[in-house]
């Protein structure tokens, strides 16, 4: 069967799906009748360095047709829902093998205002060294967003995907599979639009793959931000850390959900997940669930845990008798909370893009706390 094929045959998912339980997919469909695959537009892609700078040679984008690959450890529901949506066309970010990027790379999607759907298809070759900002704008009610692919052995790639969609619903999916010996940081910072529903795996099939999966999420209002993670060490000696840091202001909800999965014959697997969340006012909501599968049991660890608080009273004091007015402490504050992560998600220059972009984002986001 064809994608809108399958994806029909499957049904709704039930509410006890782990997937499914806190966003069903009816809220998160474009017109809630779970049998409709509507048309949809295509955002505009732009390609560039974050200095606006041309992409440098080795880094290409072309449109591809006939994309149907589905990797069965993803959900078969999403995936078959977003191909069908895309009439199995993608686009291919393509890096030459020993590529090295002196300057971050910055694919620009802009959904405009109306329905739009992009599958994206990752193919980074070995050796490569780059960083990867996937920035989406616009104001679109609905927009879907496919990420696919594979990470070549001994790259060493920061990848941060940034959505700043002023509105309405995202529904965001990523498979990606990384190679031997490659060492990858998987960034994800979200303040943007009202409903976003993401599922990002990452499959760890080859010996000595290295994977560090952060989150910065600031939410406000009603919004309702619903990121799972799952990664799979299905080889030995393979390393990851989940780190999801959420600032939830107004009467906002954030759900983390992170299953780590060890398959029999990973020896040597280290594996961990950690959510921090920070509850801005008494009617936000924040709900993490962190799980482990493990099936092997010559593993170096693996852990997990969760915390949730408010800002501390103390350090708001304290930066209060220093000159801060209280809106600015509180800022401070929150900034540091999300750069704990953030600081993590590439190299210095990249940091520091990263920070303005933030502190950018704070100044509307705490307005309404």
């Amino acid at each position: 069967m064809d994608a809108a094929s399958e994806y029909r045959a499957q049904g709704e998912p039930d509410k006890s799906s782990h997937l499914w339980k806190y966003t069903p997919w009816r809220k998160v469909h474009p017109t809630g009748k779970i049998d409709e695959i509507p048309e949809f537009g295509e955002p505009a892609l732009k390609l560039t360095t974050i200095d606006s700078e041309d992409t440098p040679e080795g880094v290409r984008l072309s449109r591809e047709e006939g994309f149907t690959t589905i990797n069965q450890q993803d959900d078969l529901l999403t995936s078959n829902f977003l191909i069908a949506a895309s009439s199995g066309t993608s686009y291919t970010l393509e890096v030459d093998s020993g590529f090295t990027s002196e300057n971050p790379v910055m694919l620009e999607i802009d959904v405009g205002n109306t329905p739009t759907v992009l599958h994206l298809h990752l193919e980074l070759g070995s050796r490569s060294n780059i960083e990867l900002v996937t920035k989406i704008v616009g104001s679109s009610d609905w927009f879907g967003f496919m990420r696919t692919g594979q990470i070549g052995s001994a790259s060493i790639v920061n990848d941060v995907v940034i959505n700043l969609v002023d509105s309405g619903t995202v529904l965001r999916s990523d498979s990606i599979i990384i190679g031997r010996d490659a060492q990858v940081r998987a960034g994800t910072i979200s303040s943007g639009s009202e409903r976003t529903k993401a599922d990002l795996r990452f499959q760890m099939g080859e010996r000595g793959g290295n994977l560090r999966v952060l989150g910065s999420v600031m939410s406000a209002e009603k919004m309702h931000l619903d990121h799972h993670i799952e990664i799979h060490h299905a080889a030995p000696e393979t390393f990851s850390r989940l780190s999801w840091h959420s600032a939830c202001g107004g009467e906002s909800r954030t759900v983390g959900t992170g299953m780590l999965r060890v398959a029999e014959g990973s020896q040597g697997a280290d594996a961990g997940q950690i959510f921090h969340n920070l509850l801005l006012s008494p009617k936000a909501e924040a709900d993490s669930i962190p799980e482990l599968e493990v099936m092997e049991n010559e593993v170096v660890g693996c852990g997990h845990g969760t915390a949730n608080g408010p800002i501390d009273e103390q350090q708001l004091f304290y930066l209060e008798s220093r000159g801060y007015d209280s809106a600015d402490a509180k800022r401070a504050l929150i900034a540091a909370f999300l750069n704990s992560t953030l600081s993590e998600m590439g190299t210095e220059k990249l940091h520091h893009w990263l920070v303005d972009m933030l502190s950018q984002e704070l100044e509307g986001l705490y307005e309404q706390t």
